[in-house]
């Protein structure tokens, strides 16, 4: 399972039985001022797809540097350990997949703004995962 944490939202992006493609699935509305953080959600979608890694992106600065976002996620993927029961998490490089996804959306699938914002995550998620994916190949 792919996790793009983002201070409103959560992508999630799961892959085939083989391991081979993501593909996204939900995206997790969260509140952080009011401390909902969608940690049931995963846990429900953790036990439906019988996930036993959870590869969540971790949005590091330029330089390599782990800036506030970065640290977020790393702060999400802690305290979502709970939920999760033996599930691995790792922390995937995630630098750019947004605004490649944005990118993609735009250019490629010339999709109006409004429509992005419901699926930006979701696929920001499904690069992540995939990325993950490969790496492991």
């Amino acid at each position: 399972m792919g996790l793009d944490v983002g201070s409103k939202t959560v992508g999630v992006a799961v892959s085939d039985l083989m391991g081979w493609t993501a593909q996204g699935i939900e995206t997790i509305k969260i509140d952080e001022e009011n401390k909902d953080f969608g940690y049931d959600r995963v846990q429900e979608l953790v036990k439906e797809y019988d996930v036993d890694t959870i590869v969540i992106g971790l949005p590091k600065n330029m330089n390599n540097s782990i800036g506030p976002r970065a640290e977020a996620s790393l702060q999400y993927g802690e305290a979502l350990r709970p939920f999760i029961g033996d599930c691995e998490i790792v922390f995937q490089d995630e630098r750019l997949t947004t605004s490649q996804a944005e990118r993609m959306l735009v250019e490629e699938g010339n999709v109006s703004r409004k429509k992005r914002k419901k699926v930006i995550d979701k696929l920001a998620a499904v690069m992540i995962l995939q990325n993950y994916l490969n790496m492991k190949k």
